[in-house]
């Protein structure tokens, strides 16, 4: 869908009201998320990605969710605040002491119990709409930001996050290919991963 539009907002000579107007008249844009009885039936599993839920994940649950899918997520109960990942010199020009980040364990506990300082509020948080704590809010707003999505491909949490769970995929379907001619192995190992 991605290349079709490209292709279209090229040979259209970059006529953005063009490109616009194709996106929002799409079945795929005005198609509703309400589940059918006959979708369901059809795609019970949502693996054409047919529905989903009506408001995004919060910030810390989209950390500690890919953390847990990757088998990393520490869910011990309780103990002092950890440092996980943050960008070097991030603290140099606002606080008073340094960001002296966790080592093992401390950088896969829960967000819940993450060291939060107002003036210096974790970034990757703070890009998925987290509050940074300078007042109370009653709902928090939600953005879609490329921020976003650079955050889950750069930062070294979900870096290691997705290397983890690459490692976890391939030891479970470690032998369960055996005598698959190559053509057939990338098919059936996803398969056996959904």
């Amino acid at each position: 869908l991605l290349d079709l539009l490209a292709v279209d907002f090229v040979e259209s000579q970059w006529d953005v009201k063009t490109l616009v107007r194709r996106i929002v008249t799409s079945a795929t844009y005005r198609q509703s998320s309400k589940i059918s009885a006959e979708l369901l039936e059809r795609d019970p599993e949502n693996r054409l990605l047919a529905r989903g839920p009506r408001y995004r994940l919060s910030a810390e649950s989209i950390r500690d969710g890919a953390l847990s899918a990757a088998g990393l997520l520490m869910e011990r109960i309780g103990g002092p605040s950890v440092k996980p990942y943050q960008p070097p010199g991030l603290w140099l020009e606002v606080a008073i002491q340094s960001y002296e980040q966790d080592q093992g364990e401390g950088l896969f506990r829960r967000s819940l119990y993450t060291y939060r300082k107002r003036q210096v509020p974790p970034p990757n948080l703070a890009t998925f709409d987290a509050p940074n704590r300078e007042f109370c809010v009653v709902r928090r707003t939600q953005t879609n930001t490329p921020l976003q999505a650079l955050v889950m491909l750069n930062d070294p949490t979900f870096v290691e996050a997705a290397r983890a769970m690459a490692q976890r995929a391939l030891a479970e379907t470690e032998g369960k290919f055996d005598g698959v001619g190559d053509d057939d192995l990338d098919a059936r190992r996803a398969d056996a991963l959904f």
